[in-house]
């Protein structure tokens, strides 16, 4: 019988594009190849899908990020329930087969957010991961938390700054996060990976930080600070009818004195810290775990998914985010969490392949 053919797709057009393509590396280094026929495949930031050639650069190096090659044959999109074309210059197109699962190593808009997941329903392809209501909320912080404190999940306080309010209406915007208190975190609403993200101290600050959130979005969410450690949890979806599993909880901290948990904190080396189980009573590990799994079942989340929250001084549990496609790099925090809880890093990927191939597409 012939192997499952798996299309690892990464890359796309936004500023999470580099990120992709550190994740995608990892899988692609981690997969099982006696069990599934691979198949890399990167956007390019121009809308572009290609081939994956031997030239294809997945880390950072000297301090470059990475970006999609595109001197590989170009590939029409997936059609037919899934079979590929590559198109290369001056030649007769070929047709790849089918994919029985696309596995997208994406974050951000255009990726994580619905768009992707919503051609591969279109086109009847199985895909790791959450699904196109599921991924679209989770990337919108504002609706991620309206949605989340519907399900009782405690959430902080914060400002939606759509486009028309910034422009037609800032004084009432402004008085409206003054209101949070000082300081704030200001960040697109629809943007990963901390880029964008600025704290704000006082109104000049505040409006500069708005406009540098908005060169990523539109939509800008304006956070009151919580006072607290980052305590995360990661969810993974059954391979039976049991309910989701949670893994331990870590707590991560930001090294050499940065403000916040941000681009390089997460992606570059000695930046970022963290300590599998987090040193937090057994109790609040525990209703933790609970109220993450909670959050992946109120979005409906399939496969995977990290959840945040803040653990205060006071012992209050503060849900912050979720995400549907967490980073994805063998030392990002989801996998490491699992690791710590006996899943390493080639048995959560194949666990997640696994779990789309018996996803039936269509409504389920």
């Amino acid at each position: 019988m012939s192997k499952p053919r798996v299309a690892v797709v990464f890359g796309g057009r936004n500023s999470e594009h580099a990120v992709s393509l550190m994740g995608a590396g990892s899988v692609l280094d981690a997969i099982d190849r006696t069990k599934y026929e691979v198949i890399p495949i990167g956007i390019a930031q121009d809308g572009r899908w290609v081939l994956a050639t031997g030239s294809q650069r997945f880390a950072i190096e000297a301090g470059e990020l990475p970006v999609v090659d595109t001197s590989g044959a170009a590939l029409a999109l997936p059609a037919d329930g899934g079979s590929l074309v590559a198109y290369d210059p001056g030649s007769i197109p070929v047709e790849l087969g089918s994919v029985d699962v696309v596995f997208p190593v994406m974050h951000g808009p255009f990726a994580e957010d619905g768009t992707i997941q919503g051609l591969l329903e279109m086109a009847g392809v199985r895909y790791v991961g959450s699904g196109v209501l599921a991924s679209a909320v989770g990337m919108d912080k504002a609706y991620m938390k309206t949605v989340m404190a519907a399900a009782g999940l405690p959430v902080g306080r914060y400002v939606v700054v759509r486009d028309r309010d910034w422009r037609l209406d800032r004084d009432r915007v402004l008085k409206e996060a003054e209101e949070l208190g000082w300081p704030v975190f200001v960040k697109p609403a629809r943007a990963g990976s901390s880029q964008g993200i600025s704290k704000a101290h006082d109104r000049a600050s505040l409006e500069a930080a708005v406009e540098a959130a908005r060169e990523h979005d539109p939509k800008v969410l304006i956070e009151a600070a919580i006072v607290g450690r980052e305590i995360e949890c990661a969810v993974l979806e059954s391979l039976d009818d049991d309910p989701p599993a949670a893994s331990r909880p870590g707590e991560v901290q930001v090294e050499g004195g940065q403000a916040f948990f941000d681009f390089e904190a997460k992606y570059y080396p000695d930046q970022m810290s963290l300590t599998v189980p987090a040193d937090i009573p057994a109790e609040v590990a525990e209703e933790l775990r609970a109220m993450a799994v909670r959050a992946f079942e109120t979005l409906e989340c399939e496969g995977l998914a990290r959840v945040d929250f803040f653990y205060t001084a006071e012992g209050e549990l503060i849900f912050n985010e979720i995400n549907t496609m967490p980073g994805f790099t063998s030392l990002s925090v989801a996998p490491q969490l699992w690791a710590a809880s006996g899943l390493d890093y080639p048995a959560l990927v194949d666990r997640l392949v696994r779990l789309a191939l018996r996803r039936s597409p269509g409504l389920r």
